[in-house]
């Protein structure tokens, strides 16, 4: 009774320091467990300073209340800053994996038009160097034909005049003969045409002009035949004058009936000349009319050939200028496709680790957050007895 009258808060002192101390176990060992679970979210060194706070005797429980209480705040911004970087990295790789499908795509596709327009030049070059080479063969044919043509033609211009030439002759040597044996038949060689300036001469007394003397074949003035009569002539090897001719029984009875036959057979020769020339022109009609109407079929087909050989020409320019803006967006792609595959590199090396151990930090929060508060409830529980206990010592 002495030492309680002597002291009389001993007893209550003693009860509240043992009190105290139970309160800064417990509420350690809330600590302690969420600081066994901390090493997971993050957070330990700063939940090993509340527990170091609460080993100490000189910091007092509201400020280690005010500590756990800024810790688990803390604690629930970083699960909500947690929470938002997970739906981030969750759509951006959403959105970049559709790009990368898209961007693959497109590469992909502007691979096969390259190739398609590469296989199309191909065709069209074939096509081209057909074309031409059929232009230059018919370009040739045309050429042949036409020199074919000419000479022809010179053939028959030939013919014409030699066939002329020789009805000419045959025609003098039958007016010659008819002089003789049937004067009615003759024809008499027309007069020599003076000239305005001759006739003037003669009128005033002067000379008529001598008349030429017939040149060309024996003095016929026919003289076309000249240079095949002397080319025929260098041909037939020269031959000695066979003499006289034999002796006969006799003349013909009769030399008019010799003679008309001789004219028979010039008449026969000048029909058979005829006939020829006529033959030939036929011939020559028929060939330049064949000649004209492959000429214009040449013409046409040429035409036809030259407007595709255009067309082909034009549709691989623009095929090669497809493909060529296919290679730029080729290469246009695969940058982008490059810098899409760095920023899902960046995307995963910034969220994997996130998204692997996500569950495990929230779980870790929570346990965390569930051992400071009742880690609060224990130290809030004896600050209010504590502020009880002064109450009541201050009434005694």
């Amino acid at each position: 009774d002495l030492f309680k009258k002597t002291l009389p808060g001993a007893s209550s002192f003693v009860q509240v320091h043992s009190n105290d101390a139970s309160i800064r176990a417990r509420a350690l060992a809330a600590v302690k467990s969420a600081s066994m679970v901390a090493d997971k979210s993050g957070s330990k060194p700063r939940v090993d300073l509340i527990a170091l706070a609460l080993s100490g005797k000189k910091v007092g429980f509201e400020k280690v209340i005010k500590m756990v209480e800024d810790m688990m705040v803390t604690l629930k911004e970083e699960q909500v800053e947690d929470d938002h970087k997970k739906e981030y990295c969750g759509v951006q790789l959403d959105i970049s994996d559709d790009t990368k499908k898209e961007l693959e795509q497109k590469v992909s596709d502007a691979e096969a038009n390259i190739e398609a327009g590469q296989d199309g030049i191909k065709s069209l070059e074939e096509e081209i160097e057909t074309l031409q080479v059929g232009i230059k063969a018919l370009d040739k044919a045309v050429a042949e034909a036409t020199e074919d043509r000419k000479e022809e033609h010179e053939a028959f211009t030939e013919l014409i005049a030699h066939n002329s030439a020789a009805k000419e002759l045959l025609e003098y040597a039958k007016n010659r003969l008819n002089k003789f044996y049937n004067p009615k038949l003759y024809k008499v060689a027309a007069k020599q045409e003076l000239t305005s300036e001759e006739r003037v001469a003669v009128n005033m007394g002067g000379t008529p002009p001598a008349t030429e003397a017939p040149g060309g074949i024996a003095g016929t003035g026919i003289a076309v035949l000249a240079q095949i009569s002397a080319h025929s002539h260098h041909k037939i090897p020269h031959r000695e004058d066979p003499g006289p001719p034999p002796a006969t029984y006799g003349e013909f009875s009769s030399k008019g009936q010799e003679n008309t036959g001789v004219i028979s057979m010039l008449n026969m020769l000048i029909k058979d000349l005829d006939k020829e020339v006529t033959e030939g022109e036929t011939s020559e009609k028929d060939a330049q009319q064949d000649y004209e109407a492959s000429m214009q079929d040449c013409a046409e087909k040429r035409s036809a050939d030259s407007k595709a050989l255009a067309g082909q020409t034009s549709a691989k320019a623009d095929l090669e200028a497809s493909v060529e803006a296919h290679k730029e967006g080729h290469a246009m792609n695969q940058k982008e496709l490059s810098a899409n595959g760095a920023y899902i590199a960046s995307l995963h090396a910034e969220c994997d680790w996130l998204l692997q151990y996500f569950e495990a930090r929230k779980e870790a929060r929570a346990s965390e957050v569930d051992s400071l508060d009742k880690a609060k409830a224990v130290l809030s529980g004896a600050d209010f007895s504590l502020m009880q206990k002064k109450a009541l010592r201050g009434r005694a």
